[in-house]
């Protein structure tokens, strides 16, 4: 049995042809756009598929679902996957918790680190591993801070001053005259 696709409506073949060059589309949106573009061409199902060296039923399945749904048909449907390990609520208690400040808590620190986030969302039952915490930050858009360290200017702007003259083993450049 041959698959005929049916006849494009008002502006579906001006969004087809930019479906099938599209280079910010997804490579898979673009490649079922050429398969109808090909079956309006007048190729067959066998044709197409060994032209874009597919199998048969794979075209005669998009040329089917774009019959019945037109372009929208193109896309794919959800899946159903995996089921989310952390619930929304969790998910929020991570980024409310980073967002507030641990001595408001009644914690002896002022900042957090993921390490204390991690502790601290243990103690609420919401056992999440600490690149996971990272994860669902990011995901929110929140950047996490880089540490500061014992040495430097932005823990002491007098560190300079305090730490004294650097080490005499190491030679001075000449400055050329």
């Amino acid at each position: 049995m041959t698959i005929r696709v049916r006849a494009l409506g008002e502006g579906e073949a001006e969004q087809l042809a930019h479906m099938t060059r599209s280079r910010t589309l997804g490579a898979g949106l673009v490649r079922r756009a050429q398969i109808v573009r090909h079956a309006v061409d007048g190729l067959g199902a066998p044709e197409i598929a060994a032209k874009m060296g597919l199998c048969g039923a794979t075209v005669r399945f998009w040329l089917k679902r774009f019959n019945a749904r037109g372009l929208a048909g193109l896309e794919e449907g959800t899946r159903s996957g995996r089921p989310a390990t952390y619930s929304p609520e969790e998910r929020s208690a991570v980024i409310t918790a980073a967002l507030s400040r641990p001595s408001d808590l009644g914690l002896p620190f002022a900042s957090w680190t993921l390490d204390r986030l991690v502790a601290h969302l243990s103690g609420q039952n919401i056992g999440m591993r600490r690149s996971r915490v990272g994860e669902v930050l990011l995901a929110e858009g929140l950047k996490w801070r880089q540490e500061e360290t014992w040495f430097g200017a932005r823990v002491d702007p007098d560190f300079t001053r305090k730490r004294g003259r650097l080490s005499g083993s190491t030679l001075r450049r000449r400055r050329a005259a």
